[in-house]
């Protein structure tokens, strides 16, 4: 018998895995249109999401009172998932995962805005860190004027904003009519990018794109059910697997290496992600000390 821990990082660590097969099914459907992607990662998640409704939802499992929220969460989603498919298409794999662990420090900078929380001097050392390891990592495209490292910033930057919408949806909301208005989101839009054409796959293909959409929708839930059986602080720094897995399989089937700047890079990112992740759980544990000694 697991401890909750050990479900935890077992979640965790599943989660990974189906984040990393899926990033790399993206990868490999070069020569199908995004729209046509998009289509496979919704559709597929719809239809994962209808087996984990309560039975006691089905008849009105759609109805929730913040539609206008959901409507937010699934826009910056959108402007997100795009943004991280162009990505994976065009640069190597490492470097986009590598840049992608930056979207904490997104989300610190946004929260002094949106949601009004006050970041003390080491999240801003983090936030400075992690700038500074973009940088190093993006030098390169910068030089030479490669406007696609501007694209894992971007889903950066929208992650943040679906993070701080999901943390006010999730107050209300199961999770998983959160991801299951996304995934239809996702599903309509790719709807729209009909008449731009579209490629009829083999079984094949067709088999490998379902799955971006069933990886997509496990690894959700995965993630969500580590959160939920372990602390944050316990399972994320399994997240940077995704690197060693980044970089395994961009080497054995695109020939890709990683440069000493994008490891540097790298590095300096995670390092900062974790101050910021440290500091989170430090301030939770203060107010939680404070309210029980009131």
């Amino acid at each position: 018998m697991l401890s909750k821990n050990q479900l935890g990082f077992l979640y965790m660590f599943l989660s990974i895995c189906a984040f990393s097969l899926m990033d790399l099914i993206v990868k490999w459907s070069v020569d199908y249109p995004i729209g046509q992607v998009l289509f496979f990662r919704g559709f597929f998640g719809i239809i994962f999401y209808f087996f984990i409704i309560p039975k006691e939802r089905f008849h009105n499992f759609y109805k929730t009172q913040r539609p206008g929220l959901h409507a937010l969460r699934c826009g910056s989603g959108l402007v997100a998932l795009i943004a991280i498919f162009i990505a994976l298409r065009q640069l190597p794999l490492a470097t986009v995962v590598s840049i992608s662990f930056a979207a904490p420090i997104f989300t610190t900078i946004l929260s002094i805005f949106l949601l009004n929380e006050k970041v003390g001097i080491f999240r801003w050392l983090a936030v400075i860190i992690g700038f500074v390891g973009i940088l190093i990592i993006t030098e390169p495209g910068i030089t030479e004027l490669n406007i696609y490292y501007i694209f894992p910033i971007i889903f950066c930057l929208g992650l943040s904003y679906v993070a701080i919408t999901i943390r006010q949806l999730s107050t209300t909301e199961p999770v998983w009519l959160i991801s299951f208005y996304f995934s239809l989101a996702i599903t309509l839009l790719s709807f729209l990018t009909i008449p731009q054409g579209w490629v009829m796959p083999t079984l094949n293909h067709f088999i490998l794109l379902s799955l971006i959409g069933i990886f997509g929708g496990v690894a959700n839930l995965w993630l969500s059910q580590s959160y939920k059986f372990s602390e944050v602080s316990l399972v994320t720094p399994l997240k940077y697997l995704a690197l060693v897995f980044a970089i395994i399989f961009g080497y054995f089937i695109w020939d890709e290496i990683p440069t000493f700047k994008t490891l540097m890079g790298a590095l300096l990112v995670i390092f900062s992600t974790l101050i910021i992740f440290k500091r989170e759980i430090y301030k939770k544990k203060i107010i939680t000390s404070r309210s029980i000694n009131e």
